[in-house]
């Protein structure tokens, strides 16, 4: 077997909070005086029982998040998660954001925007990994604010910024709230990427492909009980951002062999494998891989299958695109 870190691989899957070492929230909270729940404060990925409910997660990550107050935090965290990311032969990463969460200690929404982008930038140049940026909403979010980080997003669609986002828990929310923002971000030629199908069924994630014009698709996994939903995805090439780790601890899945790369692959749904959020999770993107290896027994052509998909799927400029397709290659014929 092939040793998964050196397979070039691109991450479309990585939240911005989420994509940060423990210790460096650790040490940021002792800075900023800030209290972590246990879980974090003892580094601890023991969920308990399943079947936790999303505050479970939200929690969580909201008490992490609270801790990152200023440009010098955001220019560390990106800087390490890039760094993280080579080591695990990413050679392209999006980083989803809900700027707006970061705006009262940077001085708006379009400055937090270019703190990020900046630090997104000297974390390419000093790693070598391309870097983009999503910006998010909420699933909660109202039309007019949505359509607010869309217009921010469309402002900066040519200094980093890739696509606009629906994140959050999808409950919380309707597609049609959101067509105009998505309708902005496509018209500045941003990749549309919900969270859906990871608590609503099937119909939430067709209506995200239908009335959002959707590429991607953050989690997804009940459109594989629906075969006229896999039909449409593989008709359209909607690629799936698939994040074994994140489906157990909230009781969404009771095993990780029900996740469902094959059925989507039979289908032939693009699969993207990500992260999501390792901070939380405590699994970063080989761990995925690793997964699929010896949970699901695909071998490293299929492996490299999958690396490929998530390749083709990425916002990276083309010339970082075939390097990573060539390294793949490379890797399987090895």
């Amino acid at each position: 077997m092939r040793e998964l870190r050196t397979l070039p691989k691109a991450h479309l899957h990585l939240h911005f909070t989420g994509s940060a070492r423990l210790a460096t929230i650790q040490q940021l909270a002792d800075q900023y005086g800030i209290s972590l729940p246990p879980a974090l404060a003892n580094q601890d990925f023991d969920w308990g029982d399943r079947g936790q409910d999303w505050s479970y997660f939200q929690n969580r990550y909201d008490a992490a998040r609270q801790t990152i107050r200023s440009a010098k935090d955001i220019h560390r965290i990106i800087r390490e998660a890039a760094e993280d990311d080579v080591m695990e032969g990413s050679g392209w990463l999006e980083l989803q954001v809900d700027p707006s969460s970061y705006a009262r200690h940077l001085g708006g929404v379009n400055p937090a925007v270019e703190v990020m982008l900046e630090a997104c930038q000297d974390a390419s140049r000093a790693t070598g990994i391309g870097i983009g940026l999503v910006l998010a909403v909420s699933w909660s979010a109202s039309p007019e604010h949505a359509e607010h980080i869309a217009r921010v997003a469309a402002r900066y669609a040519h200094c980093g910024v890739v696509g606009f986002g629906i994140s959050n828990d999808e409950r919380l929310g309707e597609p049609d709230n959101f067509v105009v923002a998505s309708h902005i971000a496509r018209d500045a030629g941003l990749l549309v990427t919900p969270h859906t199908g990871f608590y609503t069924d099937y119909r939430h994630v067709r209506r995200c492909v239908e009335l959002l014009g959707a590429r991607r698709i953050g989690h997804g996994i009940t459109a594989a009980l629906s075969s006229r939903t896999l039909d449409m995805l593989a008709q359209r090439q909607v690629t799936m951002e698939i994040c074994p780790t994140s489906y157990l601890p909230l009781g969404v899945l009771s095993s990780l062999r029900q996740v469902p790369v094959t059925t989507f692959q039979q289908a032939g749904v693009p699969v993207a494998l990500a992260a999501d959020d390792p901070l939380i999770f405590g699994t970063r993107l080989v761990g995925q891989y690793e997964i699929m290896r010896s949970v699901h027994g695909l071998d490293d052509q299929a492996l490299a299958d999958l690396a490929r998909q998530a390749v083709c799927a990425a916002t990276a400029p083309e010339e970082v695109a075939g390097r990573l397709r060539s390294g793949i290659d490379a890797w399987v014929g090895a």
